[in-house]
Parts: C-alpha cells; structure tokens; sequence
C-alpha cells in the first residue's frame, strides 16, 4: 500500500514537505505532479501540484527517489511546497482521494527497516536524533544511526565462533580432537566479556544522553538551595527568603552542562520539627531524593552544624553527591567542624563557586568517567537485556572453565552468549517491539 504523510512539524512556515512511498508512488506522481520533463531520480524539479480533478493546488519543487535507493526502499517521492496549512492539508488530501492512506507514526522509517534500508537499533537511533535536547545528545545519537554497532557486535561474535567450534569439535569426536587449553580460552572469553561489558557502560552514558542527569538539590531549611538553583540556571526562578520553610514543593528545571541535560530539582528544607505542611514538602524532597542520580547536598557552612544537617551528610555518604559548604563569604565554622573529601565550600554569590559545582555535577554524574559519545551504544531496553544475558553465560563459561566441569557446560554458555549477542542488532523482531519502537515516531517519519 502507498502511503503519504506532511513531514515537516505543524503550522506555518516557509517550506512543508510531503512524503510518499509505496508501488503506486510513480502513477500518484503522474497524475498530480506536473513538469515539463520527466523527474529524474533525486534531482529537484520545479511542479505544479494539481488536486484530483486536476486544478492546481500549488507550486513547488518534486524529488523522486527510485527503489531501492531511497529511505525506506521502495519508490519515494518528496514534494517541496510553501508552507501553508492549508495547502499541505489539501495535497495530502489529493493523494488519499487517488489511492493512497495516509500513513501510521514512524511507518517510513518502519518500512525502511523491513526493507533491511537500517538495522533495528540504527531504526531506533532515527528517533533519538529528533528528540535529542542538546548537542552532545545529538551525536551520540547519529552515532548510533551509522549502524556502528552491528559492526561491533558482529566483530565480538566473530571472536566467539573459533572457541565454539574447537569445542564442537572436542565434544563430538573427543579421540581426534583434543580439549582447548583451559586457561588460554578463558582468557579469549575474558577479552569478549570485557568488551560487551564497556558496551553496557557506554549505553549506560547514551541513556544519559538522551534522559539527563537528575539532580537533587536537599539540605536543612536557609541553607541556600533555592538562592543556587537559581545561580545554576542564571535566572530567578525560585523564591529567596530568609524565612525557614519558604520552599514547600519541588521546583523542577533543566539546564546543560558540558551538552548533557541536567534536571535540577529544587526541594523542600529537610528538618525534623516541621508542621503539617512544611511536612508534606519534606517528604517529597526525601522522593527527589530517591529518584535522583546525583544529591547536591547544600549546608550552611557558616554556622555550627545541626543534627539535620549532619544526618543529611551521613545518609547521602555511600552514593553519587556533590556535597556544598554555603555562605562561605560569611564564615566557615560549620565546614571546618565535619572532613569531607571532595567537599566544596564558597558562595552561590561566587562565579567560581558555581563553576566548580557544575564541573562536580558533571564528575558525579557520569561516575567519574568522561563518555565517548562518538561511540556506539547501546540504546533500547531489548539491547540491554540482551547484552545483559550474553555477559552472565560468558561469566558462566569462565566459572565452569575454572571449576574443571566437562567442556560440554562451557560450550552451552558460550552458545547462550553467542545467540545473546545476535539480538543486540537482530533483523527480526516481534511485532509487538516494533510496535514499541515506532510509536516513538512522529507521523512523516
């Protein structure tokens, strides 16, 4: 079935595209796309657009895209048109009445994946790039869209076909073939282990990419917390006031820091004596705090510290934080009474004190590792689970290896982390996870 769909977003604007493809793509094109020569397969040639009984509905540009040479595979055809709603609307409307339908959320890229156009995680990658939020999002996510990934995936697969057929044949003619040296395949599977093992570190830092880092801003009442949101986003977006208590809900922003989208949560005051109200505030701070990556843990340096305050410090010691001695302009009592490594004290009315906390947030963040987002990762949750399994049947191959269990164990591991390892970039999928998959997808795509 031919289908059509506008793929450019909503509104006015100075150009629209409309996107056909399908069998019946070239007879459409025949009957409402007017030229003086024939169209040539991707060369722009100036049309009139004409509705189904033939009265022009506009002027613009056409580009044929011949099968297979095109994005999905099949015979495509893009028609260039001044961006009027109402113009988009009709020609789009000229095609359903000839024949076409119009097309489902995602089915272009859809139809270039079942055309074997893009493998599923490149697929994937398609959407990524249209909702990345900032640069660094983008790349990572074009690098994916290269289709890098099968390549890696096939080279670690490539690496465990040797030992599977030295084993094979060990197994099934043990008096002609004898056993691998144990200790030399365990070190091979080693190597394989680890390398799958960076790809799930690496999609690990792609996820981040793409959702950002969530971060906590938690401390007792008057320790600055809305006063350095506010200094982190550049902008007065929370209320300041010396009065305890003044922050009774969680203000959530999102700013970027070295291209990785952050979510600031600014939270209510943690304390122990509070009201009914203040309460509630508190315990959704204690959720923020749950369900942030990083806790940015403000305290008033200044002043000796309370029991809140230390509390706080104690309790958010075994996890990723970035611990913030305030109101060092006014003393340093309170940071010199507790030793913290990697704490830092100053003002959120010092430039250089927010510039050391967003290069923390950034450090804690990532876990201490700077991410190559020109690699390719790991992105969907199949991947995951897949990669996932291929890394606890290698750690099984190895442990039978090291327990002197027959080889036949070591070998059904290493096949379970071979046929692991096809799904990270299967052609073949469920239909029901393609669904998934291009659901994400605006129509047009």
């Amino acid at each position: 079935m031919t289908i059509v769909a506008v793929a450019t977003p909503p509104g006015k604007g100075a150009v629209a595209i409309v996107r056909v493809s399908g069998p019946a793509t070239g007879s459409l094109a025949a009957r409402l796309v007017k030229t003086r020569e024939p169209l040539q397969p991707r060369l722009a040639t100036y049309a009139r657009i004409l509705d189904d009984r033939g009265e022009r509905l506009d002027r613009g540009l056409a580009i044929r895209f011949a099968a297979p040479k095109s994005y999905t595979g099949e015979e495509m055809l893009e028609l260039h048109l001044h961006g009027s709603p109402v113009v988009v609307r009709e020609v789009v409307r000229a095609f359903l009445a000839c024949g076409a339908r119009l097309a489902e959320p995602g089915e272009f890229t859809r139809r270039a994946y079942l055309n074997g156009k893009l493998d599923l995680h490149a697929a994937a990658a398609v959407a990524d790039v249209i909702d990345a939020e900032t640069r660094a999002a983008a790349r990572a996510a074009l690098a994916n869209l290269e289709g890098s990934l099968a390549n890696e995936v096939a080279a670690l697969r490539a690496d465990l076909a040797p030992p599977l057929e030295e084993l094979a044949g060990a197994i099934d003619f043990p008096d002609e073939v004898p056993e691998p040296d144990r200790t030399e395949l365990k070190a091979r599977l080693a190597v394989v282990r680890d390398r799958v093992q960076s790809l799930v570190r690496e999609g690990e830092h792609g996820r981040l990419l793409r959702e950002g880092v969530s971060v906590a801003i938690v401390g007792p009442p008057n320790a600055g917390k809305s006063s350095l949101l506010n200094a982190l986003l550049g902008v007065e977006r929370a209320i300041v006031s010396e009065i305890p208590g003044t922050t009774r809900d969680t203000i959530e922003e999102t700013l970027s820091i070295e291209g990785v989208p952050v979510r600031l949560v600014d939270t209510a005051g943690i304390r122990t004596h509070a009201d009914r109200l203040e309460s509630a505030g508190i315990e959704r701070t204690r959720h923020a705090l749950e369900a942030a990556r990083v806790a940015l843990v403000v305290v008033d340096g200044s002043q000796p510290l309370g029991a809140d305050a230390r509390a706080l410090i104690a309790s958010t010691r075994d996890r990723e934080r970035v611990l913030f001695f305030n109101k060092a302009d006014v003393g340093d009592r309170g940071a010199r009474e507790i030793r913290e490594a990697g704490a830092i004290l100053g003002s959120v009315h010092d430039g250089r004190t927010i510039a050391r906390i967003r290069e923390a947030i950034a450090a804690a963040g990532w876990g201490g590792e700077s991410p190559d987002i020109a690699r390719p990762h790991l992105a969907s949750l199949i991947e995951f689970e897949a990669a996932g399994e291929a890394l606890a049947s290698l750690g099984a191959a190895c442990d039978a290896l090291d327990a002197g269990e027959p080889v036949d164990f070591a070998a059904t591991e290493i096949q379970r982390a071979f046929s692991a390892l096809g799904h990270v970039s299967e052609q073949v999928a469920a239909e029901e996870v393609l669904d998934g998959i291009f659901s994400r997808f605006c129509i047009g795509k």
